[in-house]
Protein backbone atom coordinates (compact mmCIF):
# COMPACT_ATOMS: atom_id res chain seq x y z
CA UNK A 1 0.00 0.00 0.00
CA UNK A 2 1.46 3.12 -0.99
CA UNK A 3 1.79 5.69 1.86
CA UNK A 4 -0.19 8.59 0.83
CA UNK A 5 2.06 11.78 0.61
CA UNK A 6 1.82 14.43 3.39
CA UNK A 7 1.84 17.74 1.93
CA UNK A 8 4.68 19.97 3.71
CA UNK A 9 4.64 23.70 4.29
CA UNK A 10 6.93 25.45 2.42
CA UNK A 11 9.88 26.77 4.42
CA UNK A 12 9.58 30.65 4.51
CA UNK A 13 11.80 33.03 2.22
CA UNK A 14 13.52 34.72 4.70
CA UNK A 15 16.56 35.39 1.96
CA UNK A 16 13.92 36.82 -0.55
CA UNK A 17 12.56 38.74 2.43
CA UNK A 18 15.43 40.18 4.11
CA UNK A 19 16.59 41.23 0.64
CA UNK A 20 13.53 43.29 -0.12
CA UNK A 21 13.85 44.74 3.29
CA UNK A 22 17.60 45.73 2.55
CA UNK A 23 16.44 47.24 -0.77
CA UNK A 24 13.87 49.45 0.68
CA UNK A 25 16.09 50.36 3.10
CA UNK A 26 19.22 51.72 0.95
CA UNK A 27 16.08 52.98 -1.30
CA UNK A 28 15.00 55.78 1.44
CA UNK A 29 18.07 55.99 3.29
CA UNK A 30 18.90 59.15 0.97
CA UNK A 31 15.97 60.44 1.63
CA UNK A 32 15.64 59.72 5.29
CA UNK A 33 19.11 61.36 5.40
CA UNK A 34 18.60 64.50 3.19
CA UNK A 35 14.89 64.89 5.24
CA UNK A 36 17.01 64.71 8.44
CA UNK A 37 19.38 67.20 7.75
CA UNK A 38 17.35 70.19 5.41
CA UNK A 39 14.29 69.89 7.53
CA UNK A 40 14.32 68.79 11.04
CA UNK A 41 18.27 69.82 11.28
CA UNK A 42 17.22 73.32 10.03
CA UNK A 43 13.97 73.35 12.10
CA UNK A 44 16.62 72.48 15.28
CA UNK A 45 19.02 75.28 13.88
CA UNK A 46 15.81 77.42 13.75
CA UNK A 47 14.92 76.88 17.15
CA UNK A 48 18.59 77.81 18.52
CA UNK A 49 19.09 80.77 16.53
CA UNK A 50 15.20 81.97 17.91
CA UNK A 51 17.15 81.76 21.42
CA UNK A 52 19.93 84.22 20.33
CA UNK A 53 20.74 87.63 20.12
CA UNK A 54 21.73 87.36 16.67
CA UNK A 55 21.67 90.09 14.16
CA UNK A 56 20.84 92.70 16.79
CA UNK A 57 24.38 94.38 16.44
CA UNK A 58 24.58 95.37 12.80
CA UNK A 59 28.31 94.94 13.45
CA UNK A 60 28.01 91.51 14.03
CA UNK A 61 25.32 90.06 11.85
CA UNK A 62 27.44 89.15 8.41
CA UNK A 63 30.79 88.95 9.82
CA UNK A 64 32.38 85.85 9.31
CA UNK A 65 33.19 84.96 13.05
CA UNK A 66 29.77 86.69 14.88
CA UNK A 67 29.98 86.68 18.15
CA UNK A 68 26.27 85.06 18.86
CA UNK A 69 24.96 85.16 22.85
CA UNK A 70 21.96 83.12 23.95
CA UNK A 71 19.37 85.16 25.40
CA UNK A 72 16.63 82.64 26.18
CA UNK A 73 12.98 83.79 25.23
CA UNK A 74 13.81 87.33 24.69
CA UNK A 75 12.88 87.27 21.23
CA UNK A 76 9.18 85.34 21.94
CA UNK A 77 8.72 88.03 24.34
CA UNK A 78 9.83 91.27 22.50
CA UNK A 79 7.25 90.13 19.73
CA UNK A 80 4.16 89.19 21.81
CA UNK A 81 5.15 92.32 24.64
CA UNK A 82 7.51 94.55 23.11
CA UNK A 83 6.64 98.18 22.75
CA UNK A 84 8.40 98.03 19.38
CA UNK A 85 7.17 94.56 18.12
CA UNK A 86 3.57 95.87 17.35
CA UNK A 87 3.86 95.46 13.43
CA UNK A 88 4.41 91.01 14.16
CA UNK A 89 1.50 91.55 16.21
CA UNK A 90 -0.83 93.13 13.89
CA UNK A 91 0.53 90.51 10.88
CA UNK A 92 -0.87 87.70 13.77
CA UNK A 93 -3.96 89.12 13.55
CA UNK A 94 -4.47 89.75 10.15
CA UNK A 95 -3.49 85.91 9.57
CA UNK A 96 -5.84 84.57 11.74
CA UNK A 97 -8.77 86.96 9.75
CA UNK A 98 -7.78 85.46 6.80
CA UNK A 99 -7.48 82.14 7.92
CA UNK A 100 -10.94 82.48 9.13
CA UNK A 101 -12.62 84.11 6.41
CA UNK A 102 -10.69 82.06 3.61
CA UNK A 103 -11.94 78.75 4.70
CA UNK A 104 -15.40 79.58 5.54
CA UNK A 105 -15.20 81.23 2.20
CA UNK A 106 -13.43 78.30 0.35
CA UNK A 107 -15.98 75.33 2.27
CA UNK A 108 -18.99 77.48 1.45
CA UNK A 109 -18.13 77.75 -2.22
CA UNK A 110 -17.12 74.58 -2.85
CA UNK A 111 -19.95 73.18 -1.19
CA UNK A 112 -22.11 74.81 -3.24
CA UNK A 113 -20.39 74.33 -6.39
CA UNK A 114 -20.38 70.60 -5.95
CA UNK A 115 -24.19 70.41 -4.98
CA UNK A 116 -25.34 71.75 -8.21
CA UNK A 117 -22.25 69.26 -10.07
CA UNK A 118 -23.96 66.66 -8.37
CA UNK A 119 -27.38 67.12 -9.75
CA UNK A 120 -25.51 66.24 -13.52
CA UNK A 121 -26.00 69.53 -15.09
CA UNK A 122 -25.52 69.61 -19.00
CA UNK A 123 -21.49 70.08 -19.33
CA UNK A 124 -20.68 68.77 -16.39
CA UNK A 125 -17.44 67.70 -17.54
CA UNK A 126 -16.62 71.15 -19.05
CA UNK A 127 -17.85 72.87 -15.48
CA UNK A 128 -15.83 70.81 -13.52
CA UNK A 129 -12.58 71.33 -15.24
CA UNK A 130 -13.37 75.52 -15.52
CA UNK A 131 -13.57 75.26 -11.62
CA UNK A 132 -10.60 73.26 -10.99
CA UNK A 133 -8.58 74.99 -13.31
CA UNK A 134 -7.90 78.22 -11.17
CA UNK A 135 -6.11 75.23 -8.70
CA UNK A 136 -3.34 74.23 -11.73
CA UNK A 137 -2.13 78.25 -10.92
CA UNK A 138 0.71 78.86 -8.71
CA UNK A 139 0.12 81.57 -6.26
CA UNK A 140 2.76 83.69 -7.65
CA UNK A 141 0.45 83.07 -11.21
CA UNK A 142 -2.89 83.87 -9.28
CA UNK A 143 -1.27 86.97 -7.71
CA UNK A 144 -0.30 88.79 -11.02
CA UNK A 145 -3.21 87.92 -12.25
CA UNK A 146 -5.09 89.53 -8.85
CA UNK A 147 -2.90 92.26 -8.88
CA UNK A 148 -3.99 93.56 -12.29
CA UNK A 149 -7.59 93.22 -11.71
CA UNK A 150 -7.47 95.11 -7.88
CA UNK A 151 -5.07 97.73 -8.99
CA UNK A 152 -6.75 101.22 -8.99
CA UNK A 153 -7.08 102.34 -12.61
CA UNK A 154 -7.49 98.85 -14.22
CA UNK A 155 -9.32 96.07 -13.82
CA UNK A 156 -12.27 95.71 -11.38
CA UNK A 157 -12.61 99.28 -11.32
CA UNK A 158 -12.70 99.91 -15.03
CA UNK A 159 -14.56 96.90 -15.73
CA UNK A 160 -17.82 98.38 -13.52
CA UNK A 161 -16.46 102.19 -13.53
CA UNK A 162 -15.56 102.29 -9.87
CA UNK A 163 -14.43 105.44 -8.26
CA UNK A 164 -10.53 104.33 -8.03
CA UNK A 165 -10.41 106.59 -4.34
CA UNK A 166 -13.24 104.85 -2.81
CA UNK A 167 -12.31 101.03 -3.99
CA UNK A 168 -8.72 100.12 -3.07
CA UNK A 169 -9.00 97.06 -3.29
CA UNK A 170 -5.04 96.63 -1.94
CA UNK A 171 -4.06 99.67 -0.74
CA UNK A 172 -6.79 100.62 1.84
CA UNK A 173 -5.64 101.21 5.12
CA UNK A 174 -9.28 101.20 7.12
CA UNK A 175 -9.69 98.05 9.96
CA UNK A 176 -12.35 96.80 11.30
CA UNK A 177 -13.16 94.43 14.45
CA UNK A 178 -10.54 96.23 16.58
CA UNK A 179 -9.53 94.96 19.57
CA UNK A 180 -6.90 95.50 22.39
CA UNK A 181 -4.15 93.37 22.60
CA UNK A 182 -4.06 93.12 26.08
CA UNK A 183 -7.40 91.43 25.79
CA UNK A 184 -5.70 88.21 24.39
CA UNK A 185 -5.20 86.05 27.49
CA UNK A 186 -8.98 86.79 28.07
CA UNK A 187 -9.99 86.07 24.33
CA UNK A 188 -7.83 82.70 24.36
CA UNK A 189 -9.23 81.40 27.91
CA UNK A 190 -12.55 81.89 26.51
CA UNK A 191 -12.01 80.33 23.04
CA UNK A 192 -10.17 77.32 25.08
CA UNK A 193 -13.58 76.73 27.46
CA UNK A 194 -15.73 77.06 24.22
CA UNK A 195 -13.34 73.93 22.87
CA UNK A 196 -13.83 72.13 25.67
CA UNK A 197 -17.45 72.46 26.24
CA UNK A 198 -17.79 71.22 23.07
CA UNK A 199 -15.32 67.91 23.74
CA UNK A 200 -17.82 68.12 26.78
CA UNK A 201 -20.56 67.83 24.62
CA UNK A 202 -19.43 65.01 22.69
CA UNK A 203 -18.35 63.45 25.90
CA UNK A 204 -21.74 63.91 27.06
CA UNK A 205 -23.29 62.08 23.83
CA UNK A 206 -20.89 59.06 24.15
CA UNK A 207 -22.21 58.34 27.90
CA UNK A 208 -18.31 59.40 29.22
CA UNK A 209 -19.33 61.49 31.87
CA UNK A 210 -16.17 61.61 33.95
CA UNK A 211 -14.48 63.26 30.72
CA UNK A 212 -17.43 65.52 30.59
CA UNK A 213 -17.44 66.93 33.95
CA UNK A 214 -13.71 67.49 33.51
CA UNK A 215 -13.84 69.23 30.34
CA UNK A 216 -16.95 71.58 31.98
CA UNK A 217 -14.72 71.95 35.40
CA UNK A 218 -11.61 73.30 32.82
CA UNK A 219 -13.86 75.62 31.21
CA UNK A 220 -15.40 76.90 34.29
CA UNK A 221 -11.82 77.60 35.92
CA UNK A 222 -10.70 79.51 32.49
CA UNK A 223 -13.78 81.76 32.34
CA UNK A 224 -13.65 82.39 36.11
CA UNK A 225 -9.64 83.38 35.42
CA UNK A 226 -10.11 85.28 32.23
CA UNK A 227 -12.70 87.63 34.27
CA UNK A 228 -10.54 87.90 37.41
CA UNK A 229 -7.29 87.95 37.08
CA UNK A 230 -6.82 87.51 33.81
CA UNK A 231 -8.29 90.89 33.51
CA UNK A 232 -4.95 92.63 35.46
CA UNK A 233 -2.85 90.71 32.90
CA UNK A 234 -1.01 93.43 30.53
CA UNK A 235 0.74 92.15 27.27
CA UNK A 236 1.81 95.46 26.30
CA UNK A 237 2.88 98.59 28.49
CA UNK A 238 0.00 100.28 26.62
CA UNK A 239 -3.61 99.74 25.11
CA UNK A 240 -2.66 98.62 21.50
CA UNK A 241 -6.06 98.04 19.09
CA UNK A 242 -5.43 95.72 15.95
CA UNK A 243 -8.17 94.46 13.89
CA UNK A 244 -8.90 93.63 10.18
CA UNK A 245 -7.88 95.13 7.89
CA UNK A 246 -9.59 95.73 4.33
CA UNK A 247 -6.69 95.72 2.09
CA UNK A 248 -6.93 92.00 3.09
CA UNK A 249 -10.57 91.82 0.91
CA UNK A 250 -8.79 91.64 -2.58
CA UNK A 251 -5.77 88.56 -1.27
CA UNK A 252 -9.10 86.61 0.17
CA UNK A 253 -10.85 87.15 -3.01
CA UNK A 254 -8.03 85.72 -4.67
CA UNK A 255 -7.05 82.96 -2.68
CA UNK A 256 -10.43 81.50 -2.83
CA UNK A 257 -10.69 82.06 -6.74
CA UNK A 258 -7.82 79.49 -6.65
CA UNK A 259 -8.83 77.12 -3.86
CA UNK A 260 -12.61 76.61 -3.75
CA UNK A 261 -12.40 74.35 -6.96
CA UNK A 262 -10.10 71.88 -4.58
CA UNK A 263 -13.17 71.93 -2.17
CA UNK A 264 -15.76 71.49 -5.03
CA UNK A 265 -13.75 68.47 -6.00
CA UNK A 266 -13.71 66.86 -2.61
CA UNK A 267 -17.07 67.75 -1.34
CA UNK A 268 -18.52 66.21 -5.20
CA UNK A 269 -16.22 63.02 -4.59
CA UNK A 270 -18.28 62.59 -0.77
CA UNK A 271 -20.98 63.24 -2.89
CA UNK A 272 -21.16 60.71 -5.46
CA UNK A 273 -19.87 57.89 -2.66
CA UNK A 274 -23.05 58.48 -0.79
CA UNK A 275 -25.30 55.62 -1.91
CA UNK A 276 -28.91 56.80 -3.68
CA UNK A 277 -30.40 54.27 -1.32
CA UNK A 278 -29.67 56.25 1.76
CA UNK A 279 -31.31 59.34 -0.10
CA UNK A 280 -34.20 57.59 -1.14
CA UNK A 281 -34.99 56.12 2.52
CA UNK A 282 -34.87 59.35 4.21
CA UNK A 283 -37.84 60.78 1.42
CA UNK A 284 -39.67 57.71 1.68
CA UNK A 285 -39.23 58.31 5.51
CA UNK A 286 -41.10 61.85 4.98
CA UNK A 287 -37.56 64.25 4.65
CA UNK A 288 -37.40 67.24 2.39
CA UNK A 289 -34.94 67.87 -0.07
CA UNK A 290 -33.37 69.99 2.72
CA UNK A 291 -33.84 67.69 5.52
CA UNK A 292 -32.18 64.99 3.02
CA UNK A 293 -29.27 67.13 3.49
CA UNK A 294 -29.25 68.15 6.40
CA UNK A 295 -29.71 64.69 8.62
CA UNK A 296 -28.10 62.20 5.85
CA UNK A 297 -25.35 63.96 3.57
CA UNK A 298 -23.83 66.75 5.20
CA UNK A 299 -23.09 64.62 8.67
CA UNK A 300 -21.68 61.94 6.16
CA UNK A 301 -19.34 65.11 4.69
CA UNK A 302 -18.21 66.10 7.98
CA UNK A 303 -14.63 64.33 7.79
CA UNK A 304 -14.25 65.96 4.10
CA UNK A 305 -15.11 69.17 5.71
CA UNK A 306 -12.46 68.44 8.42
CA UNK A 307 -9.58 67.23 6.02
CA UNK A 308 -10.15 70.07 4.05
CA UNK A 309 -10.45 72.47 7.16
CA UNK A 310 -7.15 71.08 7.88
CA UNK A 311 -5.13 71.23 4.67
CA UNK A 312 -6.86 75.12 3.81
CA UNK A 313 -5.76 76.01 7.07
CA UNK A 314 -2.05 75.46 6.83
CA UNK A 315 -1.91 77.02 3.71
CA UNK A 316 -3.39 80.36 4.99
CA UNK A 317 -1.17 80.05 7.91
CA UNK A 318 2.30 80.04 6.06
CA UNK A 319 0.96 82.19 2.92
CA UNK A 320 3.82 84.31 0.92
CA UNK A 321 3.78 84.17 -2.38
CA UNK A 322 -0.06 85.20 -2.86
CA UNK A 323 0.69 87.82 -1.07
CA UNK A 324 4.12 89.00 -2.18
CA UNK A 325 3.05 88.98 -5.71
CA UNK A 326 -0.50 91.19 -4.97
CA UNK A 327 0.90 93.84 -2.73
CA UNK A 328 5.11 93.04 -2.43
CA UNK A 329 6.91 93.96 0.20
CA UNK A 330 6.16 97.34 1.28
CA UNK A 331 2.33 97.09 2.23
CA UNK A 332 1.94 97.04 5.72
CA UNK A 333 -1.72 96.99 5.46
CA UNK A 334 -1.24 93.57 3.68
CA UNK A 335 1.37 92.33 5.54
CA UNK A 336 1.84 88.70 7.01
CA UNK A 337 4.68 86.65 9.59
CA UNK A 338 5.74 84.64 6.83
CA UNK A 339 6.46 88.20 4.57
CA UNK A 340 7.78 89.92 8.49
CA UNK A 341 10.04 86.78 8.40
CA UNK A 342 12.08 87.32 5.02
CA UNK A 343 11.94 91.01 5.35
CA UNK A 344 13.57 90.45 8.83
CA UNK A 345 15.82 87.55 8.69
CA UNK A 346 17.19 88.53 4.80
CA UNK A 347 16.58 92.53 4.44
CA UNK A 348 17.15 93.76 8.17
CA UNK A 349 19.76 90.96 8.96
CA UNK A 350 18.28 90.30 12.13
CA UNK A 351 18.43 86.51 11.93
CA UNK A 352 17.47 85.69 15.23
CA UNK A 353 14.21 87.81 15.68
CA UNK A 354 13.47 86.26 11.86
CA UNK A 355 14.09 82.97 13.54
CA UNK A 356 11.64 83.52 16.27
CA UNK A 357 8.75 84.44 13.46
CA UNK A 358 9.49 81.15 11.97
CA UNK A 359 9.21 78.92 14.96
CA UNK A 360 5.85 80.94 15.88
CA UNK A 361 4.52 80.51 12.46
CA UNK A 362 5.70 76.63 13.02
CA UNK A 363 4.12 76.45 15.95
CA UNK A 364 0.67 77.46 14.87
CA UNK A 365 0.91 74.99 11.68
CA UNK A 366 1.53 71.88 13.95
CA UNK A 367 -1.27 72.83 16.11
CA UNK A 368 -3.05 72.49 13.36
CA UNK A 369 -1.45 69.43 11.35
CA UNK A 370 -0.48 67.62 14.68
CA UNK A 371 -3.87 66.69 16.09
CA UNK A 372 -5.25 65.86 12.87
CA UNK A 373 -2.35 63.37 11.84
CA UNK A 374 -2.96 62.03 15.25
CA UNK A 375 -6.41 61.03 14.53
CA UNK A 376 -5.92 59.85 11.83
CA UNK A 377 -3.06 57.36 12.84
CA UNK A 378 -6.06 56.69 15.81
CA UNK A 379 -8.78 55.58 12.74
CA UNK A 380 -6.09 53.72 10.69
CA UNK A 381 -4.69 51.67 13.82
CA UNK A 382 -8.42 50.71 15.14
CA UNK A 383 -9.31 49.52 11.32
Amino acid sequence: MARASIPTRAAPRRRSFNSDRLWSLVVLLPSAVLLAIFVYGFIFRSGYLSLTDWGNDPAQALSLNPVIKYTGLTNYSNLFGGLLDSRFRQDLVSTLFFTAFFIVACLGLGLGLAMLLDRNPKGEGLWRTIFLFPMSLSFIVTGTIWRWMLQPAGGVNALFGLDPDRHAWLTSNASIWRFDWNKLPLITAVVVALVLLGLASRARQSANRTQMWVAIACAALLVLWAFTLGNSVKMTPVPEYHGFNLAFIGIIIAAVWQMSGYTMALYLAGLRGIPDELREAARVDGASEWGVYRRVIFPLLAPITLSAMIILGHISLKIFDLVYAMTSLNNLNTEVPALLMYITAFQGNQFAKGAAIGMVLLILVAAVIVPYLASQFRRSDRS
